[in-house]
Formats: structure tokens, sequence, C-alpha cells
């Protein structure tokens, strides 16, 4: 039981924090065509930021981002925010990683975190697991598990993120 409760609040204290906002901690990671990414330049971007950890193994993730999927463009146009979708596949499952993001047709970017480093960091136990980045960088909320229409409220937060506006 002291095993547990130390991991989990490894885990709770391992974001960055600055004041008392939490940022993005650099991790070295690998997209789908094997191209290394520092999660470091997630904070580039200057646009809102959703961060999505999955699995292949995960129907309510899978269902998540493909319903992200389907409206994607429209939140691009309108709120310019850039996903990033987070696999925690194992290095057993990552070879499935690739055939299913193309063949589902995803557009953004994916990347491997297999030994679970990024994971970790983010204090992730359960997937799906989102967080939501404001545009200087700062984690602003997060939110786990998925159902029907959870990607409406993610998409009205995200639209308050692109107008400069605070979060509830």
């Amino acid at each position: 039981m002291k095993k547990l409760i130390l991991i989990a609040f490894a885990a709770v204290t391992a974001l960055t924090t600055v004041g008392q906002t939490r940022t993005i901690p650099s991790i070295e990671l690998q997209d789908i065509d094997g191209n290394s990414f520092n999660t470091s330049e997630i904070l580039n971007e200057g646009k809102p930021i959703l961060i999505n950890f999955w699995a292949t193994w995960c129907s309510p993730c899978k269902r998540e981002l493909n319903n992200i999927a389907e409206v994607y463009d429209d939140w691009v146009e309108e709120t310019g925010v850039v996903v990033y979708a987070i696999s925690i596949d194992d290095a057993r499952n990552a070879p499935k990683v690739k055939p299913y993001v193309d063949g589902v047709a995803w557009d953004y970017t994916v990347l491997l975190d297999v030994n679970s480093d990024f994971r970790r960091q983010m204090g992730v136990v359960n997937v799906p697991h989102s967080f939501l980045v404001d545009k200087n960088g700062k984690i602003v909320h997060q939110h786990t598990s998925y159902q029907e229409g959870d990607e409406i409220e993610l998409y009205e937060k995200i639209k308050k993120l692109s107008k400069g506006e605070t979060l509830d």
C-alpha cells in the first residue's frame, strides 16, 4: 500500500510547477514515422493545444479521437487548436499504432510513448486522459475517461482559450 501511495504522489507531483501553474515536461518521443520529437516543442505552438493520451487497445480512446477527427478541420479553422495524440502502447503493441492511424486518417501529430516516460511525467494513470494547454504553454484543464459528447464540451473550452479567455 505504501508503494502505491508513493507512486500516486510521484505521478501527481511530476508535472513541472511554475507558481501554481503546471507546464509540459521535456521528454524525447518518436512520431509514428520514427522521427524524434521533444515534448517541449509543444510549448512553441502559441495556440490552444489538446494533448490526448490513448492506446490501440482502448475503445473509448479511439472513439474519442475518431469523433474529434470528424470535426478537427473545423476546430482548427475556428480556433487554431493543435492536437497531439500520445500513444501509450508498449513496445509489443507500438507497431499497431501507425496502421491504425493511417486507416482512420487522423490529421493530428501522433507520438509514441512506449516507455511511458511522458505518461508518468504528466501523471496519467488511465486512458483516455486529455490535457488542454493555453497559448502560453500552461496546462489549464484535464479530463479522464470518455463519453459520447465530451468532445463538444472540450471544444467549448478550446474556443475560450483561442479567444484568450480563462476557463472557469
